[in-house]
């Protein structure tokens, strides 16, 4: 990897927070925010949602992948956030850790639960129609599957507030290594 090429890749559950965490790094890097769902979204002229019913997941992880692969083999220093089964498909994970650094954001799943419970929902198909009892079940069920592959990442934040200072102190400490 170009020693002046950084590649920040957040991974998490939805609603951990890497949307909003991401932007204020990139801002404080200085790195271009990028974010692989609405990538895909652009890329294949479709709402993820859309891709789903139309063409099922398996076929949404393979063009996840796809980009995830073009966005970090590329020369540009960016801070990306993923959507939050990304890192478990496809072997995706092994190649965020050796193109990237990968960051997980490991938020409790009551503050998450809450956050998506209060926020857009119609954006998180999978989190449609249900209460908060029965998002954090959902978010339960997601950490028992994922959490093997999260807890690969280099870097892992806990907690449900991080600081960008914090995260940049271990990202040049990661950078050092």
């Amino acid at each position: 990897m170009n020693s002046k090429v950084v590649k920040v890749v957040l991974i998490g559950l939805p609603g951990a927070g890497k949307t909003t965490f991401g932007k204020q790094l990139a801002k404080e890097l200085n790195f271009l925010y990028l974010d692989s769902d609405g990538l895909i979204e652009q890329k294949y002229e479709l709402k993820i949602p859309r891709i789903f019913s139309t063409y099922g997941e398996g076929k949404f992880r393979e063009w996840e992948s796809e980009v995830l692969k073009e966005i970090l083999t590329n020369d540009q220093s960016i801070v990306l956030a993923t959507g939050g089964g990304a890192p478990c498909f496809n072997d995706n994970m092994d190649l965020i850790n050796s193109l990237g650094i990968s960051v997980y954001l490991d938020v409790p799943l009551d503050i998450i639960s809450q956050r998506l419970y209060s926020s857009k929902i119609q954006n998180r198909p999978m989190f449609e129609g249900l209460d908060s009892g029965e998002i954090t079940l959902k978010l339960k069920s997601l950490l028992a599957q994922r959490e093997y592959f999260y807890n690969q990442a280099k870097i892992k934040l806990s907690g449900e507030d991080f600081s960008a200072e914090f995260l940049m102190y271990e990202l040049i400490n990661q950078l050092k290594s």
